[in-house]
């Protein structure tokens, strides 16, 4: 198992794989009120790899490309972008930016991915002549070449990646077969994914 701490601007990458668990707080945090601002995002495994070994990587925040172009700093999370490449490794070809841009800024998004999407964290941006304000999710349509333009400073995650094909989720578990969804929930019920060392509690599988 791991102990890891994180950082601003570093990155935990967990492969739940064949299945896998973890706590995010330690023990000590228990007692203590504390606010955390981060993001968490899933990634579905391609076919043929969803039952993989599972698997824990930490990247601190200085081993993520980082560049400054037109008044937007760049940060290359996953892939490669504007001349960068990210150590972080995926199991499929996928893009995960990002971006500060000061208000003003502009800046065309790569292309060279079949499906493509930002989030808005704070500020807003104009994607032809449509605005996106903090809390929405703009997703491109195939082949669309996106320039945004920040209305005010803004922090925006941009993802992107080749189609995989349908997932099936529920509660914490995604899977390309129902079968296996049910298979985890029975392992989940019967104890079978084990317990995080130092964790006293057990989060009961919902009953729908």
């Amino acid at each position: 198992g791991y102990t890891q701490p994180i950082q601003q601007g570093a990155v935990n990458l967990m492969t739940a794989g064949h299945g896998i668990v973890h706590s995010e707080r330690a023990g000590a945090d228990l007692d203590t009120v504390s606010r955390l601002h981060g993001i968490q995002s899933w990634m579905a495994l391609p076919h043929g790899q969803e039952e993989c070994e599972p698997a824990f990587v930490h990247y601190p925040a200085t081993a993520i490309p980082q560049l400054e172009q037109d008044q937007v700093t760049i940060r290359v999370i996953i892939g490669t972008a504007y001349g960068h490449t990210s150590p972080v490794t995926a199991h499929a070809s996928m893009l995960y930016l990002e971006l500060r841009l000061a208000a003003g800024a502009q800046l065309t998004l790569p292309d060279n991915y079949q499906e493509l999407a930002l989030y808005v964290i704070s500020g807003s941006v104009t994607i032809d002549d449509q605005t996106y304000a903090a809390g929405v999710m703009a997703v491109a349509c195939p082949g669309q070449t996106i320039r945004l333009s920040a209305n005010e400073a803004s922090h925006v995650m941009v993802i992107g990646g080749e189609p995989l094909g349908k997932r099936h989720i529920w509660w914490n578990f995604v899977a390309s077969s129902k079968d296996r969804i049910e298979q985890a929930k029975s392992d989940w019920k019967d104890g079978k994914f084990g317990q995080v060392p130092g964790e006293t509690e057990f989060i009961p599988l919902p009953s729908h």
